[in-house]
């Protein structure tokens, strides 16, 4: 039986021809090859299409948050059968610890952990670990340590009806691999004891298992929503798998603690012969702390600094990783199909991970504040990668020169099934000269007649700053604009993606996050300013990816404001116009008229606004006969509850009762 069943859909244009390619590239053993697609080509149903055929577990590695979502709302509507995950950061805001010699400053780690990210990784792993037919799309971030997917794997609880369990006994299982107790509403990682029956709520899901117990075993175990308390099934078993990546038994953890130990021994004898005595008390006192936490509760801040120790790998070993939990041939091959989309930007990544750890964390130890050890929390070299991957396509409209070098075979792919032609391009100056009014109020007259046509525009700046003055310069002149930068969270950049195509706002300015994958059909026009300006964002690769966004749109134009004209520009129009020339003989000759790309808008924040939505529903639902007999109390009740959340730093609670707020505040207008 086929795991992966493609649905919905038909190859055309050079789709067949590049699938075909790719597919015979698989199965005659190349290890790596390059699909070279223009923009709007399909490339990612072409690689759905070589996944199919193939039948293998995909990893398809992203170069940004934003864009690995977009991907796996993609892959999840050609296999809504599947298992498709999205593995990213889970960190909004990760400040990493260092140590700067120069002005004797320890920065400790800060982070803020998204709490719906991380549950979505714990999918992504307990899927690997479970299923066959999984697509994990990812960021870079799956070259990073995660922990030891055969420890994760022993220490799930496998729980079956019949099975002979109290109470007690699960609930001393749930606490071993970190799920935290409440008498509160679940959350995911946490359970709770209702009288002869336990509460847990799976860390990778948002539903809840309720576990029956009857005369020393197991009587029922029921999936139900934890909001309306609603039966959704019953099963006869289930697997809860650890609430943490890295986790460890007991007699894993007491071997740890012992090489610690003498890990520690061997440091302070070194410090002690060096003279440096600041540093040996530093290393002493922050060692013994962390071992003393490990012994308690198995876990301490930072505990992956002490993966090598808790893994049993040799220094210098690489570590475990996302890639680590894909399957594998008993030889230990990879058993996996790997797919690095937008190539041309997500290798320089993988290639520069290692280097920037390194020298952050060899300045850690040097000065006593971390164990030699630490420097084995890592992310993989680029060869430990490329040796741990399975047969790989990189994916580019403009591929680089390593891919280019390294690829086994090229396969092309010029012809968009639509009939949309690459845009029309024309340069304007970038200075006020005479009657011409300039860049920017150039761009504005433009995109006024394009707004009033229905379309929607982008405009791409050189800095942050550039972005965010020209947005709201942009709305003085009554254009409905917003700005987009990585400054702003993954999950706001998602949304504000989605409602640009929902035609909430007409006119979005950015700066690279505007170019490579992002599936804007609805753009019709855009303007580069500051074209000429020679550097990475107005390269050759980077205008042609720019260029690409309104070539989903068949009134696609674009617009390069520049005073000269660069190499990178020359050689960005000649491809271009290379490949507008080729789809019109294409079109012509098929009788073709292009059409605008018809695509739903969704994105991977649906899911995520789920439980918040229906957590606003169920407490109001809870509070309608207080609110029926007094809402003036029920609001001032509800108010006091969210300051205290916030004294308490507890926001998810307070995002929860600042929405029922809001409501009852309506209702009482109403």
């Amino acid at each position: 039986m086929s795991n992966f069943n493609l649905k919905g859909f038909t190859p055309a244009g050079d789709q067949p021809k590049a699938i075909q390619g790719l597919v015979e590239g698989v199965k005659k053993g190349m290890h790596t090859q390059t699909l070279l697609g223009a923009t709007g080509t399909g490339k990612t149903f072409t690689i759905a299409s070589v996944i199919q055929e193939i039948q293998k577990p995909t990893l398809v590695i992203a170069h940004n948050k934003t864009l690995a979502a977009q991907l796996a709302q993609e892959f999840r509507e050609f296999f809504p059968d599947a298992a498709v995950h999205y593995f990213v950061s889970y960190y909004d805001y990760y400040q990493p610890e260092a140590y700067m010699p120069a002005t004797d400053t320890f920065i400790e780690k800060d982070a803020m952990i998204n709490e719906e990210i991380d549950r979505l990784r714990h999918a992504s792993t307990q899927a690997l670990l479970t299923r066959k037919d999984v697509i994990i799309v990812a960021s870079v971030s799956c070259i990073y340590g995660l922990g030891s997917p055969k420890e994760y794997e022993r220490e799930n609880i496998h729980l079956k009806v019949g099975q002979k369990y109290t109470k007690v006994d699960i609930m001393k299982r749930l606490v071993a691999i970190h799920y935290e107790r409440t008498n509160a509403d679940l959350s995911p990682g946490q359970f709770r004891a209702v009288g002869n029956r336990v509460d847990v709520m799976p860390v990778s899901e948002t539903v809840m298992l309720s576990i029956d117990f009857s005369a020393g075993a197991i009587s029922t175990l029921a999936i139900i929503d934890p909001v309306s308390m609603k039966l959704l099934e019953n099963v006869q078993d289930y697997f809860i798998f650890p609430a943490k990546h890295f986790i460890s038994d007991e007699a894993t953890r007491d071997r740890a603690v012992k090489t610690i130990q003498a890990e520690l021994k061997l440091q302070l004898k070194k410090f002690e012969e060096e003279g440096k005595l600041l540093e040996y008390e530093r290393i002493k006192r922050r060692t013994t702390y962390d071992l003393a936490m490990i012994r308690e509760i198995g876990f301490c801040s930072g505990i992956e600094n002490y993966s090598r120790h808790l893994s049993g790998k040799r220094e210098g070993e690489p570590p475990d990783t996302l890639i680590s939990y894909f399957p594998h041939k008993k030889d230990g091959t990879p058993d996996f199909l790997t797919v690095i989309d937008e190539s041309h930007v997500t290798l320089p990544q993988l290639h520069g991970m290692y280097a920037g750890d390194q020298s952050r964390k060899n300045t850690l130890v040097e000065f006593g504040f971390r164990l030699p050890s630490a420097k084995d929390n890592r992310p993989l070299r680029y060869e430990e990668f490329a040796e741990r991957v399975g047969q790989t396509i990189y994916v580019s409209a403009t591929p680089g020169t390593f891919e280019r070098e390294n690829s086994d075979q090229i396969v092309e792919q010029i012809i968009r099934p639509t009939g949309l032609l690459d845009p029309e391009l024309v340069v304007r100056p970038v200075l006020e000269k005479g009657s011409y009014p300039g860049q920017v109020q150039d761009f504005i007259a433009e995109a006024v007649k394009e707004i009033k046509d229905g379309g929607r525009v982008l405009a791409t700046t050189l800095t942050k700053k550039m972005a965010e003055d020209l947005s709201l310069f942009l709305k003085e002149q009554k254009i409905k604009a917003e700005y987009l930068h990585s400054d702003i969270k993954t999950i706001e950049r998602i949304q504000i993606l989605t409602k640009f195509r929902r035609g909430e706002f007409d006119c979005l300015v950015g700066v690279n996050l505007l170019r490579e994958g992002l599936d804007l059909p609805e753009v019709s026009f855009i303007g580069i300013l500051d074209a000429d300006k020679e550097g990475f964002l107005r390269s050759e690769t980077s205008l042609i990816q720019t260029i690409g966004r309104a070539a989903r749109n068949d009134k696609g134009r674009v617009i390069l404001y520049a005073d000269n004209m660069t190499g990178s520009m020359e050689r960005a129009i000649n491809e271009t116009t290379r490949r507008r020339d080729t789809q019109i003989a294409y079109n012509k000759k098929h009788g073709i008229t292009p059409q605008t790309i018809q695509k739903n808008i969704k994105d991977i924040t649906n899911q995520l606004s789920k439980a918040h939505d229906k957590a606003v529903e169920g407490e109001l639902a809870i509070d309608k006969k207080l609110f029926d007999k007094n809402p003036n109390k029920l609001l001032k009740i509800k108010e006091k509850q969210m300051k205290e959340a916030v004294k308490v730093l507890d926001f998810e609670t307070a995002a929860i009762l600042r929405d029922e707020i809001k409501i009852l505040k309506e209702r009482m207008t109403q």
